[in-house]
């Protein structure tokens, strides 16, 4: 992969990696022109294409993939650079009852250097995020509480997945149950929760796949 990325390429990725890196969130086109010396956007844009064609960062879909406010640089990318992968800490979701959405302000921090071994994690072209658990209704999944999660965006869940649901009470962290008769609920790993109906407005965030609480 390495060679397969041009100078100029690697130069846009450090560049998004530093800007985050010192002020959480990409550059501006703006800011990417001078860092590598164009006067064109639409150099830059085409940039980002390759970037994002070859797996390395990810935008946000429609019109927002002519800004760079909203870039995520993939665990391939990271490898690209030599660096610790970086993903967005989004706040705090409940082990209990709903609480209130994710924060829309990102905090970056670095994931463990072991959770790095995880080929899953580090050959995937999928977003991921972490958040911070409240409450002991997933204890018996050994999620406690102030634990670190590390979520995956998806929209492929199967039954037994634990995954971030989020209505308009807020956000919760439960297992997804689909019955073989056709019944499809939240469930707790806490006898003394109940288990939560899933309702028409209700989104799933992403899917668990980490707790960087147990990583050492």
């Amino acid at each position: 992969m390495r060679e397969n990325v041009t100078e100029k390429q690697k130069n846009i990725l450090e560049a998004i990696y530093n800007s985050m890196n010192s002020f959480g969130m990409p550059p501006t086109l703006a800011e990417l022109r001078q860092y590598i010396g164009v006067q064109s956007n639409q150099v830059i844009l085409d940039i980002l294409e390759v970037l994002e064609k070859k797996g390395l960062i990810k935008r946000e879909a429609g019109k927002i993939k002519r800004k760079t406010r909203k870039i995520t640089i993939l665990p391939l990318g990271f490898q690209i650079l030599e660096k610790e992968q970086k993903i967005p800490l989004l706040g705090v979701s409940s082990a209990g009852p709903f609480i209130e959405s994710l924060d829309t302000s990102i905090n970056w921090f670095s994931l463990p250097s072991t959770s790095l071994e995880n080929k899953k994690v580090m050959q995937s072209k999928e977003e991921f995020f972490a958040i911070q658990v409240q409450g002991d209704s997933m204890i018996n999944a050994g999620i406690n509480d102030g634990d670190r999660l590390l979520v995956k965006k998806t929209n492929e869940f199967r039954s037994g997945d634990i995954v971030v649901a989020r209505c308009d009470d807020g956000t919760t962290v439960k297992r997804f149950i689909a019955e073989s008769d056709g019944r499809a609920y939240l469930r707790p790993e806490n006898p003394a929760y109940d288990n939560m109906p899933i309702y028409e407005e209700m989104i799933f965030e992403g899917k668990v796949i980490l707790n960087l609480s147990q990583i050492k």
